[in-house]
């Protein structure tokens, strides 16, 4: 029985190994930037069927998941925070973009006001300086903020995507990165 329980858990611990090899971390968010590719081995297919089900090529869609703030923090609604887009600096594309709020178990958050994610179509309201903030908290923002520019999160542990449809080279090449989630309460 040990010999059969052993057998079974080591392709988890492969499959965990070749995630932590594969990810690439920037300002907190996380990227799979093999998945989709033509000719990854089986190992980055298996991690890639895992964590991006039914990913497509990075030429039509690239993902950054977040799950922690800008301090390596676990993102929570106790919090609030703010996703700045500094001036020019949303993600380039040729399509669209979005950045959608999940419960842990991948389902959308439930909020009053029915939104779920936010979108370059969003008509989000840009600060003075033509940089972009995106209000995410449990309550609705208060003062100068936007409540278009605000992403209701649940009480507890969330995650987020954003993700780009027809990226711009920047993207493909590496060179944009996504702001990072600043906690502010």
């Amino acid at each position: 029985m040990g010999l059969v329980i052993g057998i079974l858990l080591l392709p988890g611990f492969v499959i965990l190994g070749e995630y932590d090899a594969m990810k690439t971390t920037s300002n907190g968010w996380i990227a799979l930037p093999q998945c989709g590719k033509v000719g990854i081995n089986f190992l980055e297919q298996a991690v890639c069927a895992d964590q991006l089900p039914a990913v497509n090529v990075p030429q039509e869609a690239v993902y950054w998941l977040g799950y922690v703030d800008s301090a390596g923090k676990r993102l929570t609604g106790q919090n609030d925070y703010i996703l700045q887009f500094p001036p020019g600096g949303l993600p380039p594309n040729d399509g669209f973009w979005s950045l959608t709020m999940y419960y842990t178990n991948h389902s959308l958050v439930t909020n009053p006001i029915g939104r779920y994610w936010v979108t370059g179509t969003s008509n989000l309201a840009p600060n003075a300086n033509g940089s972009v903030s995106i209000y995410i908290q449990n309550t609705s923002p208060t003062g100068n903020e936007s409540m278009t520019n605000w992403l209701p999160s649940p009480s507890g542990l969330f995650l987020m995507f954003l993700r780009v449809y027809l990226p711009g080279e920047a993207i493909l090449n590496g060179t944009y990165k996504p702001p990072p989630v600043i906690e502010v309460s």
